[in-house]
């Protein structure tokens, strides 16, 4: 997170293709000093295509053909922005994208120079029915979860739409995958096509002998059960997929780019033409000086002379060109663990069997092997001289979040010599969540908060930030009224502060609009690295939650569930997997407005920190003066966490945290979260045992995950594991 360079150039990636993940390795391989780095795409995990019909047919695991895009970008430096592009500007030189997730709008992302590689897809916009109960070979996520649900059911035939080589190829894993459960059938209207004729012969072949059904005609229309074909014949289909060509993305239709049959139109030197700034590859773009079919092997080539193009459009210089090759090789698997080769366009094919496979498989691991195998980068060398004990402090990175808080016990220490003034109108001092004030006969909630950057998007961390900060006034049982925002970014030209401070405005202002809360301002400055807090003010209707108000008997109810410390110093230091940080994204972003009402009936209440579940439930024992039984098997974690905790993953704060609030009884990778530093987190309470069942069924029905921990008891002080 940190820049010694003033960052003055925006290059953004339009889309996680092969040619951009290859263009990702390098550049962190060599970055470009002064270039804030961007990646777009709706996935944290992008399929390897050459190995897809081996996963289908049961050969690799998920894992095992997932091409980490958060490894990637955290390698790269970049920020990764999780969303699908949906319209760009080239003289305005924005990009809109669209975020999952209620309360988020569209995003406008700048650049100074984009490249897309956003691949095509493959839904029939001719075939009626389709876009209802069809299901497209492309995007991925969407077939494998409806691949996923038909392995379940295990009910009914498979239809494939299209008997080109990718349609083919499916077929015949699926096939595989079912045995002699399902029928599998292809429909295309001339037998196999996009292959020499040796090719589609021996396709043909092996579709007789594995038992796949080739259906000469063309699809008309899909319904829930069934494909309608042309000359109105009616084939049973439980589950139908689209593989019938290459399909461009709709919305490059209104960039304005020069586009051929939807593709976009580039030079030799992948510049789009017409544009210089902007460059194009794989199966998205048209190469006018060469065309050539859409195959993988030209995004993989192009991968190279992309990469010294963009660092030649950053820095002012002249660019290289892109010479595909004529001939290049296909290897087409057959279901089973056999493949047959062809040399595209006019050689013959290569015998098929089993050795073609492992040769195959043997390419195919190695390229996810570039991209998985990252170099260790080099750390900076201690300074000359330096004091001692700074070897040991800097030894592991200083993680980011509330992992970079600094812990309670060097807080309260601070605190307990600090001069007091007492005032009528303060009605609780340090050490609750929040400081309420009197105004009147009003109650207003006061409370602070900032994150040191653990991502290098603005616009994600905004929007964290002031779920974060809105945690304090939930647990209060408050409403929030207001806020000021403070914002450190990155030393930055103009153009790209602007940028910067759009987005977390922006993301900043959804958030707390929909808390029906108003940004007044706040302050902002340049510094070594992003820093983004608001101070927030609530109003309390009734009494305020305090953590004083726990009886022993109560019920310890939590919300959400921890290890963002273990995963975001995981996922720093690249060992964690790229889908658990997107998840773990996804929820911090939402925040737990949608529990605070439902627990308005809280006797003691606080959000769960930086000081870790154990550390924030010792301040509900501390200020309630009785002790507390956990069962650390009841709470939920974030997938992952457990795993990186086995593997001695911690947080910069995990020995604060357990000094601070040490638990009673068998420790393990297990407990070891519950000192785990959250950000954003779920809300603990302390409930009358005759309101816990209640509040949890009204927490499950506003969509909150929730569960009951332990309870309250009437120990002295302290928490036993259960």
């Amino acid at each position: 997170m940190q820049s010694t360079v003033p960052l003055t150039t925006d290059l953004v990636l339009i889309g996680g293709g092969h040619a951009h993940a290859l263009v990702l390795r390098m550049w962190g391989m060599r970055p470009v000093p002064g270039v804030r780095l961007t990646l777009i795409d709706p996935r944290p995990v992008a399929p390897y295509t050459g190995m897809l019909p081996g996963h289908v047919a049961g050969h690799y695991s998920a894992d095992e053909i997932g091409i980490d895009l958060v490894r990637l970008a955290r390698f790269a430096g970049a920020r990764l922005i999780l969303g699908a592009a949906t319209a760009l500007d080239p003289e305005a030189r924005i990009v809109t994208v669209a975020q999952a997730g209620e309360g988020k709008g569209d995003r406008v992302v700048g650049f100074d120079v984009a490249s897309l590689d956003i691949g095509i897809t493959g839904d029939l916009p001719g075939v009626a029915g389709f876009a209802e109960h069809g299901i497209p070979v492309k995007p991925f996520v969407r077939f494998a979860k409806g691949w996923a649900r038909y392995l379940e059911s295990g009910q009914g035939d498979v239809t494939v739409i299209g008997a080109g080589l990718g349609g083919v190829e499916l077929a015949l894993a699926m096939k595989h995958r079912l045995g002699g459960v399902g029928r599998v059938r292809v429909i295309g209207r001339s037998g196999v096509t996009g292959v020499g004729s040796a090719l589609a012969d021996r396709l043909r072949a092996e579709m007789a002998r594995q038992g796949v059904e080739l259906v000469l005609g063309q699809a008309a229309e899909v319904t829930a059960n069934a494909v309608v074909l042309s000359d109105g014949q009616r084939l049973p289909s439980a589950m139908t997929v689209g593989a019938g060509g290459a399909t461009p993305q709709d919305w490059l239709a209104g960039t304005g780019l020069p586009l051929t049959e939807g593709f976009i139109d580039v030079r030799d030197t992948l510049q789009v033409v017409g544009h210089d700034h902007i460059f194009a590859a794989g199966d998205c773009a048209r190469l006018t000086h060469a065309p050539r079919p859409k195959a993988g092997v030209f995004a993989v080539r192009a991968a190279k002379p992309l990469v010294q193009n963009l660092r030649a459009a950053v820095r002012g210089q002249s660019m290289t060109t892109f010479r595909p090759q004529r001939n290049f090789l296909r290897l087409v698997s057959l279901g089973d663990r056999r493949a047959a080769a062809e040399k595209w366009p006019d050689l013959p094919i290569l015998p098929v069997g089993a050795a073609i496979w492992r040769w195959k498989d043997r390419i195919d691991r190695r390229f996810m092997q570039r991209l998985t195998d990252l170099p260790a980068m080099a750390t900076a060398p201690l300074p000359k001289d330096a004091a001692k004990g700074v070897s040991d402090h800097i030894a592991a990175p200083l993680c980011a979040g509330c992992g970079a808080k600094v812990g309670a016990g060097v807080l309260s220490a601070v605190l307990k010599d600090m001069p007091q003034v007492v005032r009528d109108d303060v009605l609780t001092g340090p050490g609750d969540d929040a400081g309420v004030l009197q105004i009147g006969g009003t109650r207003q909630v006061l409370t602070t908060d900032h994150l040191r950057a653990f991502t290098d998007d603005p616009g994600l961390l905004a929007r964290i930030a002031a779920q974060h900060a809105l945690g304090d006034i939930r647990a209060m049982g408050g409403e929030a009224q207001a806020a000021l925002a403070q914002i450190v970014i990155p030393r930055s030209a103009e153009r790209v502060q602007a940028r910067m401070m759009a987005e977390i405005m922006q993301a900043a202002g959804d958030v707390f609009a929909a808390e029906g809360a108003v940004i007044l301002g706040g302050h902002s400055t340049m510094g070594a690295e992003m820093t983004i807090g608001f101070s927030v003010t609530g109003l309390c209707p009734d009494a305020p939650i305090t953590v004083a108000g726990a009886r022993a008997g109560d019920v310890l109810l939590m919300t959400g569930r921890i290890g963002t410390g273990v995963l975001l110093a995981g996922e720093m230091q690249g060992k964690a997997r790229g889908a658990d940080i997107a998840a773990l994204w996804s929820a911090m972003a939402a925040g737990q407005g949608a529990a605070a009402g439902a627990l308005r009936k809280a006797r003691a209440m606080t959000d769960i920190t930086g000081f870790g579940l154990a550390g924030h439930l010792m301040a509900i024992c501390r200020a309630s003066g009785i002790g507390a039984e956990i069962d650390a098997s009841a709470v939920p974690l974030y997938d992952g966490a457990l795993v990186l905790s086995q593997s001695g993953v911690r947080s910069t704060l995990h020995e604060a945290n357990r000094a601070d609030a040490p638990l009673f009884g068998v420790e393990s990778d297990r407990t070891a979260l519950l000192y785990d530093p959250q950000t954003a987190g779920g809300l603990l309470a302390a409930l009358d045992p005759s309101e816990a069942k209640a509040t949890l069924a009204a927490l499950r029905d506003r969509g909150v995950e929730a569960a009951v921990i332990g309870q309250m008891t009437d120990a002295p002080v302290g928490i036993t594991l259960r």
